[in-house]
Formats: structure tokens, sequence, C-alpha cells
């Protein structure tokens, strides 16, 4: 549970707070922004942003910004290929140094995303969880969080459930700046902070066990 000092960060500061990091990044980082956005449209063609349905806070549905990193490269059939071969050399620079996600900034403005709390899966990802897991619904989801710091792709769906309904559970002014330093330090070493694709991880498949929750 939440602690008085957590609950009021969390009702009264965090999404201020949220909304004045967002805009004063993307006015800092937008000649980045800009360069980026060229060399997508250059190297990858149009469109530039890659828009897809993520839950948010409440499990309610948003349309989450990235820049494009993969190809239209499609089969005979008209099918696209898989992610691992239309991820080019330059897509995968854009994940690895994290420049892909910075379209997010805008879903943070617009009330979509915070900062930091548990990344936005794939919808259909919501039938699979089981009661525990869909408490990470409970907080708007995040550029960062406490499982991208912790280990990422090194760690299994169940970890990542749990260090997601850990913070929830812990959410505090110390512990977002905690895991933003955190983030911070993991981009410029570049660990584990690409994107979800079956590219960089399996999906998930559902959890076989059903957790009691306390």
């Amino acid at each position: 549970m939440n602690n008085s000092k957590g609950g009021i960060y969390r009702r009264f500061i965090k999404r201020p707070m949220d909304f004045m990091l967002s805009l004063i990044a993307i006015i800092v980082l937008s000649p980045i922004l800009l360069v980026v956005a060229i060399l997508v449209r250059t190297k990858l063609g149009s469109p530039v942003l890659f828009k897809q349905k993520r839950p948010g806070l409440n499990e309610e549905i948003f349309l989450m910004y990235k820049f494009r990193t993969m190809t239209d490269e499609k089969d005979e059939n008209g099918n696209l290929l898989p992610d691992s071969v239309r991820l080019t050399k330059f897509g995968r620079l854009l994940r690895s140094t994290s420049l892909d996600e910075l379209p997010e900034l805008f879903n943070i403005l617009k009330g979509d995303m915070s900062i930091i709390g548990p990344r936005p899966l794939l919808v259909q990802y919501l039938p699979l969880y089981n009661n525990h897991q869909k408490r990470r619904h409970e907080v708007r989801p995040g550029l960062s969080g406490l499982a991208q710091v912790s280990g990422r792709n090194a760690i299994s769906w169940e970890d990542k459930f749990n260090l997601d309904v850990e913070y929830v559970d812990n959410v505090s002014f110390i512990e977002d700046w905690k895991i933003i330093f955190l983030t911070i330090k993991k981009v410029f070493v570049r660990e584990g902070i690409n994107s979800e694709t079956a590219a960089t991880i399996e999906p998930f498949k559902g959890t076989e066990k059903e957790r009691m929750e306390i």
C-alpha cells in the first residue's frame, strides 16, 4: 500500500511534474527529434511515426507514438515479413539508443503516459493477465519503469509484472527520480531499453498459475 506521502505525490505532484518534464524535454530535444524524423523518412520512408494502440491507466486504450524502426517488406502473399527481417541496422541503432521512444514525450504531455511507470504493452495481452498482473494498470504507463532498470530482457515476464506491481505499491518522488537516473545511465551504456517486439523478446502467452491476491 502507498504511504500518505506517496499518496499525496501520486495524486497531486506526479502528473504536473510529468507535464513540465515532458514539455521541457520536447523543447530541449526538438533538434534531435527533427533530425531523427528526417533520417527515418530518408532511410525507412513514410510514415515517420509508428502508431499503435496500447492499454493505459485503468486499461483505457490510447494511441502510442514511436519513431518507425522497421520497413514494410512483405512476402509474395502480401504478408509482412517477421520483425527480425524488417528491423534494419538503422532501426536497431534507434532502439539501442532509445531514440525511437522520444515521440512518447507527446503521450506524456497529453496525459496518456507518465515519465515513470509500467511500460505500455500490447492490447492483446489484456485477457492473459491474472488479477495480480492487472494491477500494473492502476497507474499511467511509463516511458521507463522499475522493470526496465532491473534487467528487462534478462528477466522473465512474471518477474517484470512483479516489479510493475511493486512500483504501483511504492510510487514516490524519490523512487521516480531514482528510476529516471538509472534509465539515463542504461541509455548511455545501451543496456536493455529497446522496444517490446518479437525481435527483442518473446511474446507474453499468459501465466499458467493464477496468483492469489493479498
